[in-house]
């Protein structure tokens, strides 16, 4: 495929297509606008397929400072990340260039938010373990399987009208999180920042929820939803420490990214009864499996730990979502008005 030769030729590669609908653009003349579609895209495959691109499509495939380089991707005027989270692509490559990256927030809110109270109760009422034993027959060879459905201290599971839902993340899927927990009875609080003395981490009001420590919510919570895009002050925000302070009836839920949570230290807590359960869609390093993840490390089997592959986002609805913001952003940005702009 030729480059584009002038500022009104694009020449659009989308990177990861089994995952985005890319849709037909309408764009006034004299722009054109050329499309290649990979379904899928490999390390090694990357740099070759997007030297002609000046609009590279990804949905989180990473785009590291070397592919940004002018000797890699000499051409490239836009990144388009089909999805919330840019944490794939090196912000900062992309500033020095005056490469324009943005993105589609909110797409996915209601399956996101929706997938994470299903992980709730999986973890919460043990409901894969539940699955498992009958499936296996152990409830005519015990007689019952109330007793493996117990919290590890002997005691049942709590209903929602019972539950304190701290929520981190106050963005929409945070607040949609925390619309649905209240719907279901749950006493809902919200988490300020954790960094003390940043001036945003002020109580304000949240809806109709103040906003309390991060500490406090930690400590209140007996579940926690996490909802935050990962950055440097993201990283590892649930660890060793926090895992220490925690109710031992709480349950983790995280739909954010997995480097948010410190996974060893996750481990541990779940080994030592720390806390109850914990349910997550994201893994630090992915696709996750036993070999470089430890929540599927040897000896997580028994732990009350529930795990979907990054799938939170998969409904026809956050499919529709994508592709209407897709094209608009892109034909938008072709006739030089941005929209969803990150940098």
């Amino acid at each position: 495929m030729a480059p584009p030769s002038s500022p009104t030729e694009h020449h659009l590669v989308v990177l990861q297509g089994d995952f985005v609908r890319t849709p037909e653009f309408e764009l006034p003349a004299p722009h054109t606008l050329i499309k290649t579609i990979y379904g899928q895209t490999s390390l090694a495959e990357l740099h070759a397929r997007i030297y002609d691109a000046s609009i590279v499509v990804i949905c989180a495939l990473r785009l590291d400072a070397e592919t940004l380089s002018p000797e890699v991707t000499p051409y490239l005027r836009m990144i388009m990340v089909v999805a919330a989270g840019t944490d794939c692509v090196d912000l900062d490559a992309c500033r020095k260039r005056g490469i324009v990256v943005s993105n589609c927030p909110a797409v996915n809110t209601e399956a996101v938010s929706e997938h994470a109270l299903g992980l709730y109760f999986s973890a919460r009422r043990r409901i894969l373990r539940m699955h498992t034993l009958t499936r296996a027959g152990d409830w005519p060879r015990k007689k019952t399987l109330m007793f493996d459905c117990l919290n590890h201290d002997g005691t049942p599971p709590m209903t929602c009208e019972e539950e304190v839902a701290g929520i981190i993340g106050n963005g929409a899927v945070g607040k949609r999180i925390a619309s649905l927990a209240r719907g279901l009875g749950m006493k809902v609080i919200v988490a300020e920042r954790k960094q003390p003395g940043d001036p945003s981490t002020l109580s304000h009001p949240s809806g109709d929820q103040e906003r309390l420590p991060f500490e406090t919510v930690l400590r209140q919570s007996t579940v926690l939803f996490l909802a935050v895009p990962l950055a440097p002050n993201t990283r590892n925000l649930l660890s060793t420490a926090e895992f220490d302070i925690m109710s031992p009836h709480a349950v983790l839920v995280n739909v954010s990214r997995g480097g948010v949570v410190d996974e060893e230290a996750l481990v541990k807590a779940l080994k030592a009864n720390q806390i109850t359960g914990a349910a997550t869609d994201v893994f630090e390093k992915e696709p996750a499996g036993p070999e470089n993840s430890p929540l599927l490390a040897e000896g997580t089997e028994d732990l009350n730990l529930v795990l979907t592959p990054h799938l939170a986002w998969a409904t026809q609805r956050t499919l529709i979502n994508s592709e209407r913001k897709f094209k608009e952003t892109v034909e938008k940005w072709c006739v030089g008005e941005l929209m969803n702009v990150v940098t």
